[in-house]
């Protein structure tokens, strides 16, 4: 690979391409009774129905010219082979050093899966389908076709990738454009995304920042009142943060340190993961377990 200084070197490829199943190689084995599980049959469900959305991250195999080691989705390599599916959209990582273990796709958003059931509806597949490849109701999948009716581009964008929930955008829909924007960047700023602080904030918003049905039900309510429901919902977000402060504090500081160690000493070390991978896959397994803890258990 050339070491031309032109510009900053890209960790992955551009583009998504499709690779023979047979050159992927998953570097550690599935769990015991993964092939059993939940999980592992809604997949299977997905890709046969949908087809795969999210591609498999794979890196360049050192040892074997033109094979590939699987970095992220080894449950849907493996569904692909149980379905006899000799392809696999694949996202080539070009710096295996800047993405590995630790470093994985995250999970969709709503909004992402409302794009995907989006596409999928209109390659074809029915709300029938699509419920039982999700393992949810048709009303539930209805209801997903609908999520940004009423949302402004602008505010999509804001949300596009963040861990916002389909509640929230209920709420959102009750506001102008422009206060839709203000909460969305209101909400990246603190970086939370319930749908009690939406209501929290639309009931902050003025009645020209809200569309006309929920302006005239506001321009009922009574100051007093108004800013009596805003107080509970701020003290219920108040009480919320302090019940996670106090019982996540001493155990999620440790916690991201071991994660911050396992993560930068070991998983982001490509010598390493690749020792690992070969002599040790089980201890790798486990590492990349422990790096992927987001909190402790409640």
């Amino acid at each position: 690979m050339s070491n031309k200084s032109a510009g900053p070197r890209l960790a992955f490829e551009k583009n998504c391409i499709d690779v023979d199943v047979s050159l992927l190689a998953a570097t550690v084995s599935l769990p015991a009774g993964a092939r059993t599980s939940v999980k592992y049959r809604q997949i299977l469900k997905s890709i046969e129905t949908i087809g795969i959305v999210e591609p498999i991250i794979v890196t360049l195999d050192q040892d074997q010219p033109g094979r590939f080691l699987v970095l992220d989705g080894q449950m849907r390599l493996e569904a692909l082979k149980d379905l006899g599916v000799g392809k696999a959209l694949c996202l080539i990582s070009t710096d295996d050093e800047g993405y590995t273990y630790n470093k994985r796709v995250n999970g969709l958003s709503v909004i992402q899966a409302h794009k995907m059931i989006l596409r999928a509806a209109e390659g074809g597949v029915s709300v029938a389908q699509l419920a039982d490849a999700l393992d949810l109701s048709a009303n539930t999948i209805r209801a997903k076709f609908k999520l940004l009716d009423g949302i402004c581009p602008e505010a999509v964008v804001l949300l596009a990738e963040k861990p916002a929930t389909s509640g929230m955008f209920k709420v959102l829909r009750q506001m102008k454009p422009l206060r839709q924007v203000d909460v969305a960047q209101t909400m990246v700023n603190l970086n939370t995304y319930s749908t009690r602080l939406a209501v929290a904030l639309l009931r902050n918003s003025s009645p020209d920042q809200l569309i006309p049905e929920v302006a005239q039900r506001s321009s009922d309510v009574t100051p007093n009142e108004a800013l009596k429901r805003l107080e509970q919902e701020l003290a219920a977000l108040q009480a919320d943060t302090e019940t996670l402060q106090e019982g996540f504090g001493p155990a999620s500081l440790q916690l991201e340190i071991i994660k911050t160690h396992v993560g930068t000493a070991l998983l982001n070390n490509a010598a390493i993961v690749r020792w690992l991978a070969k002599r040790r896959p089980d201890h790798l397994q486990q590492l990349q377990k422990l790096s992927e803890i987001k909190q402790l258990p409640g």
